[in-house]
């Protein structure tokens, strides 16, 4: 145990932001370099070494929080390290992206501050990278077996490792011009810089992952010769179907997929474009959607010079304390401020877009829309409610409905689908393809960065027992998806 005494003589502490003043002004990450490292040995102690540890089951991936925690409050770096890659490949990106639901599973957090576990999960993989701690891990000996990924966002990249390590000659083919999936195209420099990405690039090429970038699977290269060309196949495309607003105006310029929009400013900071082709400068910005991605365009709208900014959402704004039905240890719904909503702008809830009106040349100006009420189960607009707000430049981010139908992926792979449209599988990950797998949310639907994990490693389990008839990487973490509701 770290400390017995820790939860009662240390109060929760998490990492600095920068002044707002300061970082809407640049693409860094919004954390003060070096905040946590002088508190983080305190904050570790705060664990309480549970006998029933239910932070294991608020994680998808059963990090083992309270002996890494142990050794950070010891501050034996390496060793906290090697208890957290045990479970985690990727823990830079979870530490900084996740929701952290082992944090509302934490057994202190009943009564008390939760433990920051987040905190802690990334001061410990920031000190292994600044040691040295962090190693290729080439195999021992190849198996002779051939495995291809499709797509490297998380749950690629955890499989593609897996399985590399485990002997197969992997490669993950990505359709954009650079590896990383949304982590690379969606997420915004400032929540996640690339050097993260780049430096686990690094490492799975120098263990023999190849990866093979500007290549579509059911367009370029026809899904059925892939499957011949391999010994097996993990889908790991993603849900990258968003869901459309339609309304009238919608086909006005300036309303964008969220996905159309961040892309975008992430391709500047990669020197692409010297300045994005849709910018919010001096532009008033509406976001549809309440969630995190359209918490990503609400800072990078910030960082482009937007003259204002109105995130809209439908649902009513959550509490800010646990409701009846959603007790410890489940993951709540809570009214939260993320760094990019401390940056400014407006948050309107219970409301629901009606139409957009544009100018003569077609350009978006206003947007209309109307309060909504739930009455007797269902949303309902409230009459006389109806007003406009000034909107030169929309994005809507209410979410994605399913993996890409448009590629000929599916049709060529022959694959079942689910009833909500994902790609179905077995409780081995595998399709009804016989040597296909599917994990993340092409087979889960959209999901947390830590279930892409836990899938793409499940799933790698899934196809070296396909491939040898056994498997020695780690059996696959399953807790109860009720108790991890988002």
């Amino acid at each position: 145990m770290a400390d017995p005494k820790g939860f009662l003589n240390h109060g929760r502490e998490v990492a600095q932001t920068r002044p707002v003043g300061e970082r809407v002004r640049d693409w860094n990450e919004v954390y003060v370099p070096g905040s946590l490292l002088p508190i983080i040995s305190k904050q570790a102690s705060r664990c309480m070494d549970c006998g029933i540890p239910f932070c294991h089951n608020g994680c998808p991936l059963g990090n083992l929080i309270p002996e890494w925690n142990d050794y950070a409050y010891r501050e034996d770096w390496s060793a906290a390290q090697e208890r957290l890659h045990a479970t985690n490949n990727f823990p830079e990106f979870t530490g900084r992206l996740c929701p952290a639901p082992c944090e509302s599973a934490c057994v202190l957090g009943i009564n008390q501050p939760a433990v920051t576990i987040k905190n802690v999960e990334v001061s410990i993989i920031d000190q292994a990278w600044d040691r040295g701690d962090v190693a290729p891990q080439a195999p021992e000996r190849l198996s002779g077996k051939t495995v291809a990924v499709i797509g490297s966002g998380p749950a690629g990249l955890a499989a593609a490792q897996q399985l590399t390590r485990a002997g197969h000659t992997v490669a993950v083919y990505e359709r954009a011009d650079r590896i990383g999936g949304l982590l690379r195209y969606g997420i915004p420099e400032f929540k996640m810089e690339k050097r993260h990405i780049n430096r686990r690039i690094e490492q799975m090429r120098a263990e023999g992952t190849k990866f093979r970038t500007g290549v579509e699977i059911g367009r370029d290269i026809d899904a059925a010769k892939l499957r011949k060309r391999y010994d097996a196949v993990v889908i790991a495309a993603g849900a990258t179907t968003a869901r459309d607003l339609p309304v009238p105006g919608r086909e006005l310029k300036g309303v964008y997929q969220a996905m159309e929009y961040l892309p975008l400013a992430n391709k500047v900071q990669e020197g692409d474009y010297v300045t994005t082709p849709v910018s919010a400068e001096g532009k008033h910005v509406v976001v549809i959607g309440g969630g995190d991605t359209g918490a990503d365009c609400v800072g990078t709208a910030h960082r482009q010079g937007a003259a204002s900014v109105t995130q809209l959402e439908i649902m009513p704004r959550p509490g800010e304390d646990r409701n009846a039905g959603q007790p410890w240890p489940t993951f709540p719904m809570l009214y939260k401020v993320t760094s990019a909503h401390e940056e400014g702008g407006e948050r309107v809830y219970s409301v629901s877009t009606t139409h957009f009106e544009g100018d003569e040349d077609g350009n978006v100006q206003f947007l209309h829309l109307v309060e909504v009420e739930f009455v007797e189960g269902k949303l309902t607009q409230k009459p006389g409610t109806e007003r406009k707000i000034p909107a030169q430049l929309v994005t809507l981010a209410m979410g994605f409905t399913g993996t890409d139908r448009e590629n000929g992926l599916v049709e060529q792979f022959a694959l079942d689908l689910d009833e909500r449209g994902n790609v179905a599988r077995d409780d081995e990950f595998q399709t009804n393809v016989p040597g296909v797998f599917v994990a993340g949310d092409a087979g889960r639907g959209q999901s947390l960065i830590v279930w892409a994990i836990a899938e793409g490693r499940s799933a790698a389990r899934g196809v070296d027992r396909f491939l040898t008839g056994a498997s020695e990487l780690p059996a696959p973490i399953r807790p109860t998806d009720r108790s991890l509701t988002v």
